[in-house]
């Protein structure tokens, strides 16, 4: 049985109830979603968990994306930036109602970022969090469900509704603790962040430099690489498959370092590889032996090899120790990424822009070469 502070959701099909619950404008929105990406490029939206407030109650809506209609529906309200959106961890969310409403949720309020800015924890999972602030324990056992099946289960349904149940209460928490500490702005512009990132998804321009095995390429042979993982991007966004059935990493490197001569070369390299996009002969060999317009720009991955690395362990540290005068969980100021990025090119990545180059550019700045 339900209790009060617990209330049973509502299931919404019809896009025209949806509007009508939506009609109040909330000052806040708890918003979560369940999709699946095992076999596209974008995430499958198949359920939009609400949490609204009137009158002083709870309300939870489990709304069907899959419901024709819906989508178009949710859009009006996702866009309005007058109400706050209360999530956990949404990065993957936004991508999800970027693709499935074309509207990133603004403005945002993440418990999972907040709960670090606060110096409750770095990384923490809902469930964990929310039982850390609110001594409630969820139950886990739905997290790998098939939510693109009809009709859900009752646990499903439970499962869903307890991930914007608590959304609430812990932004109360979270955010006296954050305007305690002075750090609204810090989690305002993070925030922004996230959300600029998920509106901006345009494909990486530089894909090989994630990729540990482009280190160990010359630079020719990271040009063509990243010829190849451009045009994959491309072709997986258009057939909405993941990358990595159109071109695996391993087969994408291999053809980078030894190049085959002429089209039919080509061909029997990708007959003889068994996850080989053999039908896409003609469109990689196009990608693969079409020079790019920048690729003259194309930074060296093998840098990684020759950084110095008692330098990067040197402004670890001093992440590290500034991050501890703060009670920041550690790789919240800076991730080792971005200090590689800040040592490699010598100017700060935009992710280190704001409040943490405030904080950090005092104590990096004598360590950075002259």
């Amino acid at each position: 049985m339900q209790s009060p502070s617990s209330p049973a959701p509502e299931w919404v099909t019809d896009p025209a109830v949806l509007a009508a619950l939506l009609a109040r404008r909330p000052s806040r929105l708890g918003l979560d979603t369940e999709f699946i990406r095992e076999r596209t490029y974008w995430p499958q939206l198949a359920l939009v968990q609400i949490a609204l407030e009137h009158e002083g109650a709870l309300e939870i809506l489990l709304v069907d994306a899959l419901a024709p209609g819906i989508t178009d529906a949710l859009a009006p309200i996702l866009a309005d930036e007058s109400i706050l959106k209360v999530m956990h961890s949404p990065s993957e969310d936004l991508v999800a109602f970027k693709h499935a409403c074309n509207v990133v949720p603004r403005p945002l309020f993440d418990t999972q970022l907040a709960a670090a800015l606060a110096g409750v924890g770095g990384g923490l999972g809902y469930q964990k969090l929310v039982e850390q602030l609110t001594g409630v324990a969820l139950a886990k056992g739905e997290t790998r469900s098939d939510w693109l099946r009809r009709p859900l289960s009752p646990a499903q349904l439970e499962y869903a509704a307890d991930d914007v149940r608590h959304l609430f209460e812990m932004h109360d928490v979270l955010d006296g603790m954050l305007a305690q500490l002075g750090r609204r702005g810090w989690l305002e512009d993070d925030a922004a962040r996230t959300v600029a990132n998920a509106t901006d998804d345009a494909a990486e321009r530089w894909p090989h430099l994630s990729m540990r095995s482009a280190q160990f390429l010359d630079l020719e042979a990271q040009r063509r690489l990243v010829r190849l993982l451009r045009w994959r991007d491309v072709h997986a966004r258009e057939a909405d498959r993941p990358r990595s059935w159109i071109l695996d990493n391993e087969l994408a490197v291999d053809l980078a370092r030894r190049p085959p001569t002429d089209r039919a070369a080509l061909q029997a390299r990708l007959d003889a590889h068994p996850k080989a996009p053999r039908k896409l002969g003609d469109v990689v060999w196009r990608a693969f032996s079409t020079e790019l317009p920048d690729e003259a720009d194309t930074p060296d991955a093998s840098l990684a090899e020759k950084r110095d690395k008692q330098r990067l362990r040197d402004l670890q540290v001093a992440v590290a120790a500034r991050g501890a005068e703060l009670d920041l969980p550690d790789g919240l100021l800076a991730s080792r990424r971005y200090l590689e990025a800040l040592l490699d090119h010598g100017h700060w990545p935009p992710a280190l822009e704001g409040w943490r180059r405030e904080l950090l550019e005092p104590v990096l700045a004598p360590l950075l070469p002259k």
